[in-house]
């Protein structure tokens, strides 16, 4: 696919330096937001930008029903796939999305699909480089709008300001906000009410 090339170059994707890919282990990606784990039992689920799948792994050990992710890292949604071919206590499904596109990205992939919660975990700071901000905030309000109770997040302080105002336009307001993974790398949790 060509955008992968141009997303290689773009450092989006690098497989020469796969750490850096990512900060830290999936684990580490999820400090503060672990609560969410306790609302798995049969909901549906959202990772955007889920690496190999490592957390929706978790909330499926934990009950959920369906868990879908998305990724521009296409090896890692081959990994994703193949790992969770074996397990038949929930549905799964990984596909390879470039959201530079905008919210167009993911209905072009899961259509109108909404989940009980959604997650973004250490992505939105990538795409704030890559794309124009009005897009990255339409991108933020379909997620919140897909989100039918929980959107979760994870990143850096000074993304905090748009997502609230992204979040409160969808109709959630953040209920949780932590910074067990260190000072300006907060995770934080908005809800329907």
């Amino acid at each position: 696919m060509p955008w992968q090339d141009e997303a290689k170059r773009a450092g989006l994707m690098d497989d020469v330096h796969p750490k850096r890919r990512v900060h830290g282990p999936h684990d580490v990606r999820f400090l503060g937001l672990c609560d969410l784990l306790l609302f798995a039992r049969g909901r549906r689920i959202l990772d955007v930008g889920c690496n190999r799948g490592h957390t929706l792994y978790d909330f499926g050990l934990n009950g959920a029903k369906m868990v879908h992710g998305c990724d521009i890292f296409g090896p890692g949604m081959a990994a994703a796939r193949q790992w969770f071919t074996e397990v038949r206590d929930f549905e799964s499904r990984f596909e390879v999305v470039d959201l530079r596109s905008g919210p167009g990205a993911i209905a072009d992939v899961f259509g109108d699909q909404v989940y009980d919660i959604v997650l973004m975990l250490g992505v939105l700071h990538k795409l704030r480089r890559e794309m124009p901000l009005p897009l990255v905030s339409d991108l933020m309000k379909d997620l919140g709008n897909r989100a039918r109770e929980y959107f979760a997040w994870s990143g850096y302080t000074e993304e905090l300001a748009h997502l609230d105002s992204d979040m409160a336009v969808a109709g959630l307001t953040r209920v949780h906000t932590s910074e067990i993974a260190g000072a300006g790398h907060p995770a934080a949790i908005w809800a329907r009410r």
